[in-house]
């Protein structure tokens, strides 16, 4: 009888082990948002290269980026057309399949590898390949609606929203539009004017009351980016776990991670 009792206590303390060791292995997520060409790729990929990330093998990364560009929808015929002649709004909540979006987040914090489709810009599809992330102990996903879903937002541990002056987004996103994507200058502001700048105002800016840290000037602001830096080398080293200093198994305390007022910020 004691043979038994003592064998059930030991499992209930591998299963308690086993349970914590799950906890503590899930992700640090940190949301990334923006609005267009205002440097939210190029803060995480720096990020990436303080960190020294960017010289590791994807199988070997600490730290993964995932961008909400590669979400968008699959257009319908009717949809491409439009978007072709730069009449689809991109900018628009519903242009972004948010129940991938949310799946995929979920399935990183179970500690799975997932599938991230790529999505063509210049033709308006997602190509057949898929861009494989594997389990990474802190995850950034940048992209400029990652805070308009209370559902997806709340997953995030920490918040940043990168705050670049609109004259210098659109004079990047010009430049980046007709040298990446093949674009008319023409098409390139009528789309901004339509549809970016719109969809901004009434979308993205209203989530910046939803970051926990707002970076002036994006990437050059290498004073923000250190400090984020610094707290994310604090996770990847355990001592965030270690201090217990209102923070719970690596993660922000539940007070930073309060559920946000509504699933629509404006």
């Amino acid at each position: 009888m004691l043979t038994a009792t003592m064998a059930g206590d030991s499992e209930a303390r591998l299963r308690d082990q086993a349970e914590r060791e799950h906890i503590i292995r899930q992700p640090f997520l940190i949301g990334v948002s923006g609005g267009t060409a205002s440097g939210k790729s190029s803060v995480c990929e720096k990020i990436m290269e303080l960190l020294g990330q960017n010289k590791i093998d994807h199988h070997q990364r600490q730290v993964a980026i995932l961008s909400q560009d590669s979400f968008y929808k699959v257009l319908t015929p009717e949809q491409k057309a439009k978007a072709l002649k730069g009449q689809f709004n991109f900018d628009h909540p519903d242009a972004f399949d948010n129940e991938l979006i949310l799946k995929t987040l979920r399935d990183i914090i179970q500690g799975k590898t997932v599938q991230i489709p790529v999505y063509d810009f210049v033709t308006h599809s997602r190509k057949a390949e898929f861009v494989t992330v594997y389990q990474a102990d802190v995850v950034l996903f940048e992209g400029i609606l990652m805070f308009y879903s209370q559902e997806v937002r709340d997953l995030f541990q920490m918040k940043l929203f990168v705050d670049t002056d609109p004259d210098t987004r659109l004079s990047r996103r010009v430049l980046r539009d007709i040298s990446e994507r093949g674009r008319e200058l023409e098409q390139i502001l009528t789309q901004y004017i339509t549809f970016v700048k719109p969809a901004f105002e009434e979308f993205c800016l209203p989530t910046k009351k939803y970051a926990d840290v707002i970076i002036p000037r994006g990437a050059d602001n290498l004073v923000a980016i250190n400090l984020i830096v610094q707290h994310i080398q604090d996770i990847l080293n355990g001592g965030f776990t270690k201090r217990q200093n209102g923070c719970l198994n690596g993660h922000m305390s539940p007070r930073q991670r309060k559920p946000s007022e509504s699933s629509r910020p404006h």
